[in-house]
């Protein structure tokens, strides 16, 4: 009894500070959350008082309820298809505001009458191609003037606040920070800097025959997925700013650089996933793998950081190009009598030297012809890339 007390006690003990770290990271993730936000927090708020503020004071209209309400629909949280949201959005607001004003004025406000208007307003929608957003739009607009806000003596006035709400949005998706721009890049960075720690990891799991840190590198080369899937947001998003804003299409080339890292960046992750997942067999098995193997996996670490630094600093050396040909010669060199798992891994090498290459700008042919098929292609030159 003592001690089950006693083992109770100690589980209690320790619970206390794995939940004052979880809640600090639960803690920390939101501010972070928030901090990203806070642009889209601000612009939306200050163009809903705009667009409020155009209606009230320069159109003099009494009830400008649909002005912000457009605004705030509009531009939403994301910068992806913003400009398709804010002209879908105030199209299907402003249908349903002016179907909604009409029908009040001459026909008033019922059942019978919501049927009827929001029926005629998404129909009209539709029929211009509307997409789900402006019909629903247009069918919750209409419904809302002709319930919430029925005043059939301002007719057409909220008509003309939706498009004021729309204009305004309009102008705002516009303004954008640097943020989405730059942050793709840092991503980048971020991501192939933990492929070299995965790799460096997984070296010394081998050199150390360390079962537990391999089992450590497999599992962060798995989340290293969730890092891509980020970038691949962030990707989409920094394209969208410079597309999207006349402000920022100098930044175009840039991001577009990002993006197309996308599939080469899945490809190496995926590769090294493998290599990673051979060693872990390799060493539960307590199978052999060659030192000159391992030292492969320690360059091919050494290079990927210094990669991520380039990527960082915005340029890519001709000396990563040189480092990552350097390893794919060597990997052409066969151990004598080398296991499955061995030979998987020099495998896996190769493949990501290829990703890594195009990493640094060449095409896949151009990678590829520095990886030779053998040992006797090493006589052979290579053709230097761009």
């Amino acid at each position: 009894m003592t001690s089950s007390i006693g083992q109770w006690r100690s589980r209690g003990a320790s619970l206390a500070p794995r939940a004052a770290r979880r809640s600090k990271a639960s803690v920390h993730h939101r501010l972070t959350r928030l901090r990203q936000r806070s642009f889209f927090i601000v612009q939306c708020a200050t163009a809903a008082a705009v667009a409020w503020w155009v209606a009230t004071a320069l159109l003099h209209h009494q009830s400008a309820f649909f002005a912000p309400v457009t605004v705030m629909i509009s531009l939403g949280m994301s910068y992806g298809q913003r400009l398709r949201r804010v002209i879908d959005v105030t199209i299907g607001v402003a249908i349903g505001v002016l179907v909604g004003d009409i029908f009040v004025h001459f026909f008033g406000s019922g059942a019978w009458q919501i049927a009827i208007v929001a029926m005629t307003a998404m129909t009209i929608a539709v029929m211009l191609g509307a997409g789900t957003m402006l019909v629903s739009q247009a069918g919750v607009q209409s419904i809302i003037v002709t319930t919430l806000v029925a005043q059939p003596d301002v007719a057409l006035s909220r008509w003309l606040d939706a498009v004021v709400g729309g204009g305004v949005a309009l102008l705002a998706a516009t303004i954008t920070p640097a943020s989405p721009v730059r942050r793709p890049r840092a991503q980048a960075a971020v991501v192939v800097a933990e492929l070299s720690a995965i790799l460096a990891c997984t070296a010394e799991a081998l050199r150390q025959n360390d079962k537990e840190l391999v089992t450590s590198a497999l599992a962060r080369a798995r989340r290293s997925e969730h890092a891509l899937d980020e970038l691949r947001d962030l990707s989409a998003e920094g394209i969208a700013v410079v597309r999207l804003s006349p402000f920022r299409r100098r930044d175009l080339p840039g991001v577009q650089a990002i993006a197309d890292l996308l599939v080469p960046l899945d490809h190496a992750i995926r590769n090294i996933r493998v290599l990673v997942r051979r060693a872990s067999v390799a060493l539960w098995e307590g199978e052999d793998v060659p030192p000159t193997y391992i030292d492969l996996i320690s360059s091919l670490a050494d290079v990927t950081a210094e990669i991520a630094g380039q990527l960082s600093e915005r340029r890519l050396s001709r000396r990563s190009r040189d480092a990552l040909t350097a390893i794919a010669r060597s990997s052409s060199l066969v151990a004598a009598h080398p296991g499955l798992s061995a030979e998987v891994i020099r495998a896996q090498v190769r493949s990501a030297v290829v990703d890594l290459l195009m990493l640094t700008g060449l095409t896949y042919d151009e990678a590829r012809a520095r990886v030779p098929a053998s040992a006797d292609a090493l006589e052979g030159d290579f053709e230097e890339g761009d």
